[in-house]
């Protein structure tokens, strides 16, 4: 029988990512991740530790900050292990294939802001990607030959409305 093990979350990033390499260049991000659920009369927000590994853990390092607004796409994993004490701890992760930088809660980028960044989405065996080109602007058409009947296009007593 087939199985599915996906994960989608959008929500903010609750601390710095934690960056950490190993041998062969390999590289490890940990980060928490905030969602949030509105209710009639409360909010509830949960929260999510995310793993990103190599490109993503890079990206995460560069990019990711606490507060930031972020896509990710993984899947849900469990582990365990034996604590100093002698107790054992469990954890469950989201191992991330796919994020994309949605802005900073309260970034006007949505809001047309001329400096704000493109979106950009990023996977783990895929260099990345804007997930909005713009496409380039139509050439101008050359200028008709003046008419002396044509109506002065500064004239607004035409208009529709």
């Amino acid at each position: 029988m087939a199985s599915l093990n996906k994960v989608m979350l959008i929500g903010n990033v609750g601390r710095d990512p934690e960056v950490r390499d190993f041998e062969g260049g390999v590289r490890r991000a940990n980060f928490t991740l905030a969602t949030t659920e509105q209710f009639r009369d409360r909010e509830q927000t949960e929260w999510h530790n995310i793993v990103a590994w190599r490109q993503l853990a890079e990206l995460a390092d560069k990019f990711i900050r606490k507060g930031s607004q972020i896509y990710v796409e993984g899947r849900l994993t469990s582990r365990s292990w034996d604590g100093n004490d002698g107790v054992k701890h469990y954890t469950t992760e989201i191992v991330a294939n796919a994020i994309q930088l949605l802005g900073r809660r309260g970034d006007s980028a949505a809001a047309g802001d001329p400096g704000a960044q493109p979106q950009q989405s990023y996977s783990r065996t895929a260099a990345p990607q804007q997930s909005n080109p713009r496409p380039a602007p139509a050439p101008e058409p050359a200028a008709p030959a003046a008419d002396p009947m044509a109506a002065d296009p500064t004239d607004v007593d035409d208009l529709p409305f």
